[in-house]
């Protein structure tokens, strides 16, 4: 039996609520019932003994000391009410040594103070909520600050963006670790997407389209694409199909999604043949014409690019019938 994923979220007083209730949700409820990994989750102090005080009258009681972050897998630091609240030294200690040692860490919204408060992003790409990215930068001046990713990775750091990036990164943990599959049941039950595309520019300025009519043509329009991935789709052929000309249709798809129509439709295909390799024993030439990629080599290149593995690394990672030969047949697994 597979030993749990062992998460720590580090508490100490003015840590946001709101964050404190994303890494819960995500990994401090059992859904193994549905198929999804085991975690354990700890809330880790300096005195366990000792509840966190949070705004709204809210206490967090820690069970664990920050010793347990010597046997965490993934270390999660909450963003802040006072994004200049200083965290006390053996929180900063306590994070730097699981750094040294090689443990993710992960900070949500503001935490990435936290994390540069120890010295941890100096020399570091990192991000923020938009709204803090001018005052990272001048409390830490050493830290590369990225003005619009919904999050970020450098030296096996990750920081994210404001509030709802939050459960995007933790997500985006969960599929890094557990595959897609996993990710997409926790998101199912918190009825979010599973992944959002795009950067937090969408949300500084024109966050959605112009006129209701064209937000329902292209929710309509992404709609179709979702259903024909299989087929060969251009941006042209997408905007016929919205009642748009080519240049019209990209711009407000942009404006509203915060990536390109090509983009989107490179990143449902790889969701779509990250699905299919966990799912089913599809041959690899199967798998490409399926999501779209109309070969295996094309494949192949945009999950070396935007995966950093293969697609076979990733089957045998992730997928269920790992080790069942190719030419075994196929047999979705239907949730």
């Amino acid at each position: 039996m597979t030993a749990p994923y062992r998460v720590a979220l580090v508490a100490f007083p003015g840590i946001r609520a709101f964050d404190v209730s994303v890494i819960t949700e995500v990994w401090g409820t059992d859904r193994t019932d549905r198929g999804a990994p085991a975690f354990d989750l700890r809330r880790v102090a300096a005195h366990a003994s000792t509840p966190v005080p949070m705004r709204g009258g809210l206490a967090l009681h820690p069970d664990r000391t920050l010793a347990w972050l010597s046997r965490a897998d993934l270390v999660v630091v909450p963003g802040l009410d006072d994004h200049l609240t200083p965290a006390p030294d053996p929180v900063l200690d306590a994070l730097r040594r699981a750094h040294a040692r090689g443990t993710t860490l992960a900070a949500l919204c503001g935490g990435a103070f936290t994390l540069a408060q120890a010295g941890l992003l100096d020399g570091r790409r990192a991000i923020t909520h938009w709204n803090l990215i001018d005052l990272l930068r001048a409390r830490h001046p050493g830290v590369t600050v990225v003005p619009d990713a919904l999050f970020i990775e450098d030296d096996n750091i990750w920081t994210a963006a404001g509030t709802a990036a939050g459960i995007d990164l933790c997500l985006h943990l969960v599929r890094r670790a557990h595959g897609a599959e996993a990710a997409a049941t926790i998101a199912r039950s918190m009825v979010t997407a599973p992944f959002r595309t795009g950067t937090q520019a969408q949300f500084i300025e024109h966050p959605t389209p112009r006129a209701d009519r064209d937000a329902d043509a292209l929710a309509a329009v992404r709609e179709h694409a979702l259903r024909h991935l299989h087929e060969p789709l251009t941006v042209a052929g997408l905007a016929a199909h919205a009642g748009m000309s080519a240049r019209s249709f990209a711009r407000h798809f942009t404006a509203a999604t915060g990536t390109t129509p090509l983009r989107w439709l490179l990143d449902q295909r790889i969701a779509a043949a990250q699905k299919l390799l966990e799912r089913t024993d599809l041959p690899m030439p199967e798998v490409a014409r399926r999501a779209g990629f109309g070969s295996e080599v094309t494949m192949r290149q945009h999950f070396a690019s935007r995966l950093a593995t293969s697609p076979r690394a990733y089957r045998a990672a992730f997928s269920a019938t790992a080790g069942v030969p190719e030419t075994a047949g196929s047999s979705p697994i239907a949730r």
